[in-house]
């Protein structure tokens, strides 16, 4: 009779394939933006980055020491999508992220702000980390979004880019 194949019960054993229990949890403040423009037809389009994972999302990132929350969204979004020429028009919100990193919890707490880009918006270029940077219309960014707490403040900014059109 032959022996079983060890590898299928590998799972089994004591000691294998178990996580290291969480010996602490971080903090990490960030901030990103939901990045609007109007093409050539007047349409609303949002641009979404895709990260290392191909998980459709916002630019965000690290909010660095004595940076405010709004200054690391312009900054994240000059690096992440090449675009400098952009205009903050109001936070929309924040939302929560829990992950882990081997034996830490993250818990990530992202600052969220309506951005208007100017200028030369098809110049836009993705980091090298990145899978893909592409304007979408406002319905395919929301079916592409990952992430439905970012789907909310989609809603949100479409709505506040209605009403501040609606003003003028």
């Amino acid at each position: 009779m032959p022996k079983p194949q060890l590898d299928k019960f590998k799972k089994y054993l004591p000691g294998r394939g178990k996580k290291p229990s969480i010996q602490e949890i971080v903090r990490e403040p960030t901030a990103g933006g939901i990045v609007y423009r109007k093409n050539k037809d007047g349409e609303l389009e949002i641009l979404l980055i895709q990260d290392a994972k191909d998980r459709w999302t916002i630019p965000k990132g690290h909010i660095e020491e004595g940076e405010t929350a709004q200054t690391t969204a312009k900054r994240e979004i000059g690096e992440e999508a090449g675009l400098s020429d952009v205009e903050v028009l109001g936070w929309l919100g924040k939302i929560h992220f829990r992950y882990r990193r081997i034996d830490k919890l993250v818990l990530m707490t992202t600052q969220i702000y309506l951005v208007k880009a100017k200028g030369d918006t098809n110049a836009i270029q993705k980091e090298e980390w990145m899978n893909g940077i592409k304007w979408f219309s406002f319905n395919d960014a929301l079916d592409a979004i990952e992430y439905e707490d970012i789907g909310k403040l989609m809603l949100l900014a479409k709505k506040r880019i209605r009403e501040d059109e609606a003003k003028k």
